[in-house]
């Protein structure tokens, strides 16, 4: 399965540990495809569907995902957790994501 850059995928998050996200739930891929396409570990942010308004979180609505990017809870993983591909982010929301991974770790 070829994954690309900002794309939204279903991914097993189990197991996890503590306050880590946790279940099977839609992720956005942040790596770059650079990456996605010759590794076989991608970088995603967990999309959670509890609405909290923290300023690491950005809202994704998209078909049937109505949730929020936790950008503080980015993660690396095998793509052998990814069971499906589900679409791609909208330009508006890649610039608004790209912004806050920004503000909270390139400071």
């Amino acid at each position: 399965m070829k994954i690309n850059q900002y794309e939204i995928v279903l991914v097993n998050l189990e197991p996890t540990l503590g306050s880590e996200i946790n279940k099977t739930r839609p992720c956005v891929v942040i790596s770059p495809d650079e990456m996605n396409h010759f590794l076989n570990t991608i970088v995603i942010v967990p999309i959670t569907s509890t609405l909290k308004k923290y300023p690491t979180r950005v809202r994704i609505s998209h078909q049937e995902i109505n949730g929020m990017a936790a950008v503080d809870q980015i993660r690396t993983i095998d793509t052998l957790r990814i069971i499906k591909i589900i679409g791609r982010l909208e330009m508006d929301t890649i610039k608004k994501l790209k912004s806050i991974i920004h503000e909270t770790y390139v400071k």
